[in-house]
């Protein structure tokens, strides 16, 4: 069976999708391509024409299509037109190493990265995606600093994951990168050695993205967003715009209840207000329910997709300690804390080991002190709030709307020290 399985994904699936595509929105139609690569088989040694090489699991046939012709309003609404190709208009020329033939998760895991690198333009950044959903994003002083932290956020979820950077891969960046096992790459250029650095492990995916120097460019234009349904049905919408551009559109959290107006007490610092537009930022590529934390530029904690809201505060907290005792244990031993908690079980290591890191990470909190919370959505409750005030964060961001939004400001003001919070004035629900 495990024989199988490995043969199953390794197979370069036929698909039987059409070479081109039309959409027709009533007098409008959209025509697309069916992109196709032709890439080396690693086993064979043959050049083979194909698109994707499965959809999100074997078995799967799947395309990938890129609009080419066709320029789609509808009432006051001018979607993306052609020739603004991203993922979709991705060459041969443009898989500096191919590896083999991308699959639909490894294209939307860039894709959706891009999403959030858009934003991203106060200096070198790293975007880290596994299942279509961040794991690690920083800002740094070099861009092989933003890697590091990025990469030291979630070093665990980032194994097998997808790594965007928004400036052109140096040599520094590309040796941190080669110590760790990913399945995708992708930037705007690859400077002379780059790409030697990294193609010692040979089934990396390392892709140039040539448009990303217009990337900020694609944070005002919508996109026709297809939900397709298990009846055959489909459901379509507008992508969402983010409001927020700076931290001028951000609203001191303020309510009135009961004929009483309660406000926040406390205004941000500049360096709350950087944190709290980096983490709304990345929010928009955060499956919901989702809650984060952010610090000092880099993701803490990462809560994605749960039922409530206090739940998903509460993982996002788990994750939070989690990843920062392995954290600590790899820059210590080497090693990440799973391994040293078997080496343990097994009589190998010494027990004082993990409860060293374990106080260590209880006494810094997970690294949340001081972070800035930040909900794709109102919190219904105080109770989530309450979750991040007991670590110690600073400051909150949430779109604001709750008929209790009076008992999450009086948590913020009843906290010592006192809490900020300011509202973004919209959701940013992505599923």
């Amino acid at each position: 069976m495990a024989d199988d399985l490995k043969k199953m994904y390794r197979t370069l699936m036929d698909d039987h999708f059409p070479s081109e595509m039309t959409i027709s929105f009533g007098d409008t139609v959209l025509a697309y391509r069916k992109r196709r690569w032709k890439i080396q088989d690693a086993e064979s040694g043959d050049l083979v024409e194909k698109g994707l090489r499965y959809g999100e699991n074997p078995g799967q046939e799947a395309a990938l299509y890129e609009l080419v012709n066709g320029n789609l309003v509808l009432g006051d609404c001018q979607f993306i037109g052609p020739d603004k190709g991203l993922v979709a208009a991705i060459t041969e020329a443009d898989m500096l190493q191919s590896g083999k033939h991308p699959g639909k998760i490894n294209l939307t895991d860039v894709d959706n990265a891009l999403n959030i690198m858009k934003y991203l333009t106060a200096g070198p950044g790293v975007v880290i995606v596994k299942h279509n959903n961040p794991c690690g994003v920083a800002y740094g002083n070099s861009l092989a600093d933003a890697y590091q932290k990025a990469n030291t956020a979630d070093r665990i979820a980032a194994f097998g994951g997808c790594a965007l950077f928004n400036q052109a891969m140096d040599t520094d960046t590309a040796r941190g990168v080669s110590e760790n096992y990913l399945e995708v790459v992708a930037a705007p250029d690859f400077e002379t050695g780059t790409v030697d650095i990294l193609s010692k492990r040979p089934n990396l995916r390392i892709i140039r993205i040539p448009r990303m120097d217009r990337l900020s460019e694609y944070t005002a234009l919508r996109f026709v967003d297809f939900k397709s349904l298990m009846d055959g049905g489909i459901i379509v919408q507008q992508s969402p715009l983010n409001r927020i551009r700076s931290s001028e559109d951000f609203t001191l959290a303020s309510t009135r209840y009961q004929g009483r107006t309660y406000t926040i007490e406390r205004e941000p610092t500049p360096d709350e207000y950087a944190d709290m537009l980096f983490g709304w930022q990345v929010e928009q590529g955060v499956t919901s329910n989702s809650v984060l934390y952010v610090k000092n530029g880099v993701t803490v904690g990462i809560g994605t997709g749960e039922q409530d809201r206090v739940g998903v505060a509460e993982i996002a907290v788990h994750k939070a300690y989690t990843k920062h005792a392995d954290a600590i244990c790899y820059k210590r031993h080497h090693t990440s804390f799973k391994e040293l908690e078997l080496a343990v079980a097994r009589g190998e290591k010494q027990k004082a080991l993990m409860e060293e890191i374990h106080q260590e990470t209880t006494d810094q909190k997970g690294g949340l002190m001081g972070a800035t919370m930040i909900s794709d959505a109102f919190f219904p409750f105080r109770d989530g709030v309450d979750v991040g005030i007991r670590e110690g964060i600073r400051a909150i961001v949430q779109p604001g709307g709750s008929l209790r939004d009076f008992e999450v400001i009086e948590a913020c003001n009843e906290a010592d020290p006192r809490i900020t919070m300011v509202f973004t004035g919209q959701r940013s629900f992505k599923h």
